[in-house]
């Protein structure tokens, strides 16, 4: 006979958790023992008949739920305090402690040197602008105040950024602050989801992981939509856990409302995980199939309700009443949502952007397109594997160990929930990451993160539990040695930064593995020592180089629209060179801190270019129109044959770590306007002289600006307070505009300058898939008006007089 966990009826909640125990748990004369205790001592060496399953992973009865009903729901507020600092009634006293000073320290690293990063993303701090100063931007996810064109996302994630912009005024800090208490709520969702069934030490270790994965240190702190989504995801993850054990169809309810804000934080990704949680219940809940078909359907419809209303809102209104949905080429949400944010994630075919209209259409490393190499070991090579993939064979090897532990427990056990929940949201979503060819970026992997942390938190576990038993043992010890190794490999890509860790960690991790293989060969309490340093000189080999990363990357401020945790990198991993695009290095081209050229494959065209340097190298970039491009990282002026206007000055760029440098692909001027590939990547370097000009007379102007590409807007907007027209959105190709509707605007006096350069569009949407409206109302601009130069920083004035007559 087997043993399970034990639950209360979903009708009959406990009334209060300190004068009723949770029920025993049920078992058979011939089990042996019901459950371990976390505190009592490991079964002796010699319990061979007991099955290994019991000792790796005992049945634990949940925590009893509380009473219902409303004054229930008012004692529980006036106890939440005294409950907050106690926590479980059979924790040690040290426990929540532990706990709470967990969040603390995450809120602290994640706090730490918070505004250096400035508007981080300007793309989405300008929505956010726009939103704090107008509902009907904060409601559809508007550029700009004036509602011309939305971001290329839903608008959940901007709505908490723009409340705080509305409480304690605009600023880097307002903006930013929403993150890092998303960060400190992921963390605690882990903490308590592992917690529920396994020892509160796998919950520390799951939650400590996960607060120092190097790009959740970078994500949590930064303003793009992820943030917010890896909470729902994780929330949705502790909703199934709680449906599953107690077949509750109000959690199961709960799960679909995380799905569905998660779909209306970032469309499609949020569904990668779906499948696996739905299958978990399906199978695994303590009921008939009939009901389990009945609740997923109410789950199903909890979900659209959830994540549809404002889907249907924006697919209603009519499109003259509000903003131009960007990214689209129909402006409508639904093809945005299932053509550039969701399928061309997966073929590559995402018309309009960077490299799409052909199914990648641009060649790359490994089959990737530009994107980077594809395959199972993407996730493990180049900068990649710095971001996320620490403790990813640690996670992989518990995994699989869970699922063997809990092979013969019953179709409900908790513990193999709990693994099949977690491995089940690793796998969907790292194949899905390995493989698709359309645009990734590294910091995607932050959706990984909490699975990661969980599995090895639940894992260490069992193995901690059954460390007295030799083939447990062994296990524990390959998964310390693997770690050790793969942060040897991982620190050795970045070979100048601290260069003693690299050594250390592997030393540490070997160490540690083979005290923790023979401290359960050695009796008594000298075995138990032996065995406590080796767990915690393990823990420190493992968790120190992403810890190292983490703590670079909260020193150093990042921007724009491509960023990365941690320091510079050489190419490397399993494969070959990870990268973007096409290989292991900066972008464009190169090695991301200066040192080795990389390549720019796909544009049309001829010659090559060369530089060295800083954050933002020249790399070799062939295939553009013409000529040559000579930059440096401390910026330097290029020469672009062939674009429009010549030659452009380069000014603050973004090098593949997110740091600012100068050099920047493109510059601002008559040319590519603005930061990396004409302000498609980063925004321009607004000068107080250009703001200032922007500023005048504003109130008689709609806009007061029309900028090609959204972070140029974007730089301008924020510079100038002022709402900015984004002509074609992101990439400067969609057909937000057409070149007679934008003469309708010039002759109704609403839009005052025309910002020269700038963008993908004023190079040729066509090429791209997307609109050729950009390009032609750039050429309209500069062949109808005078330029005035202001610095380095192009301007039309669109209420003067033009050069020649027909407007």
């Amino acid at each position: 006979m087997t043993t399970s966990s034990s639950v209360p009826p979903t009708s009959e909640p406990w009334p209060e958790a300190a004068n009723y125990p949770p029920p025993a748990v049920a078992a058979d004369a011939a089990a042996g023992p019901t459950a371990w205790p976390d505190a009592a001592p490991l079964p002796p060496a010699g319990a061979e008949r007991e099955r290994p399953a019991e000792t790796l992973f005992p049945p634990v009865a949940p925590p009893p739920a509380g009473p219902g009903g409303r004054a229930s729901r008012a004692g529980r507020l006036r106890t939440l305090p005294a409950r907050t600092w106690r926590g479980r009634e059979d924790d040690p006293r040290w426990v929540r402690p532990a706990f709470l000073g967990l969040l603390l320290a995450t809120a602290v690293l994640y706090f730490w040197n918070l505004t250096a990063s400035g508007w981080a993303n300007a793309f989405y701090s300008a929505a956010v602008q726009a939103g704090s100063v107008s509902w009907k931007a904060m409601f559809f996810g508007s550029s700009d105040s004036a509602n011309f064109i939305t971001v290329d996302k839903p608008p959940l994630s901007l709505w908490p950024m723009a409340l705080s912009a509305r409480l304690f005024g605009l600023s880097s800090f307002s903006v930013l602050a929403p993150q890092v208490l998303m960060g400190v709520g992921t963390v605690a969702t882990v903490y308590a989801t592992v917690r529920r069934r396994f020892t509160p030490l796998a919950g520390l270790v799951a939650g400590a992981a996960l607060a120092l994965t190097p790009v959740a240190a970078l994500m949590f702190r930064f303003n793009n939509p992820d943030a917010l989504l890896v909470l729902l995801l994780t929330l949705a993850a502790y909703g199934t856990v709680r449906a599953t054990e107690t077949a509750s169809t109000r959690w199961l309810v709960f799960v679909g409302v995380m799905f569905g804000l998660g779909f209306l934080t970032k469309t499609l990704q949020a569904f990668l995980v779906l499948p696996a949680f739905a299958l978990v219940y399906l199978v695994c809940a303590p009921t008939g199939l009939r009901r389990r078909f009945l609740q997923l359907l109410y789950g199903t419809l909890a979900m659209v309700a959830a994540g549809g209303w404002w889907v249907a809102v924006v697919e209603l209104m009519p499109a003259s009443a509000r903003p131009y949905i960007g990214g689209s080429q129909d402006n409508s949400f639904l093809s945005l949502t299932f053509g550039y944010n969701g399928f061309g994630r997966i073929t590559g075919d995402e018309t309009g952007s960077v490299g799409g209209g052909g199914g990648g259409g641009r060649t790359g490393g490994g089959g990737g397109g530009m994107w980077g190499s594809t395959g199972i070991t993407r996730l493990f090579d180049g900068d990649i594997g710095g971001q996320i993939a620490w403790l990813m064979p640690a996670a992989l090897i518990l995994l699989l160990f869970g699922l063997w532990a809990t092979r013969r427990h019953p179709r409900t056990d908790s513990a193999r929930i709990g693994f099949l929940v977690w491995g089940g949201w690793l796998l969907s979503t790292a194949l899905t990451f390995s493989f698709m060819s359309g645009i990734f970026h590294q910091y995607y992997t932050v959706a990984l993160v909490p699975a990661v942390a969980a599995l090895v938190g639940m894992g260490a576990d069992g193995l901690w539990r059954a460390r007295h038993r030799l083939p447990y043992a062994a296990v524990l010890a390959v998964t310390v040695a693997v770690t050790a190794w793969w942060a040897h490999q991982l620190l050795g890509r970045s070979s100048q930064f601290v260069p003693w860790l690299r050594n250390a960690v592997l030393i540490g991790g070997v160490l540690a593995a083979i005290a923790l293989l023979l401290a359960g060969r050695i009796p008594g309490r000298p075995g138990r020592r032996i065995a406590t340093v080796a767990g915690l000189t393990a823990l420190a080999a493992g968790l120190a180089g992403p810890a190292a990363y983490a703590l670079d990357t909260v020193s150093t401020g990042h921007s724009g629209s491509i960023v990365t945790a941690g320091p510079a990198v050489q190419s490397g991993g399993f494969g070959g060179r990870g990268g973007f695009p096409g290989g292991g290095g900066g972008f464009p081209g190169g090695n991301r801190n200066g040192g080795q050229n990389g390549t720019f494959p796909g544009f049309p065209g001829g010659g090559t270019g060369g530089g060295t340097g800083g954050s933002t190298n020249g790399g070799s970039m062939p295939n553009f129109p013409g000529g040559t491009r000579n930059g440096t990282g401390t910026g330097s002026t290029g020469t672009f044959p062939g674009f429009p206007g010549g030659t452009g000055t380069g000014s603050t760029g973004e090098s593949r770590d997110g740091r600012t440098g100068r050099g920047g692909f493109g510059g601002t001027g008559g040319g590519m306007g603005g930061g990396g590939m004409g302000g498609l990547l980063n925004g321009a370097r607004v000068s107080s002289e250009v703001a200032d000009l922007l500023k005048q007379d504003a109130g008689q102007y709609t806009w007061v600006a029309a900028a090609v590409g959204s972070q140029n807007q974007a730089s301008y907007q924020l510079a100038s307070g002022e709402p900015v027209m984004a002509l074609g959105g992101f990439n400067g190709s969609d057909p937000s505009l057409s070149l007679d509707g934008f003469k309708q605007l010039v002759k109704e006096g609403k839009v005052h300058w025309f910002i020269g350069g700038g963008g993908m569009g004023g190079m040729g949407g066509g090429s791209m898939g997307g609109s050729n409206y950009s390009s032609e109302i750039t050429s309209w601009v500069e062949s109808t008006y005078t330029a005035k130069t202001v610095g380095s920083t192009t301007l039309y004035d669109l209420t003067a007089a033009p050069k020649s007559p027909g407007l």
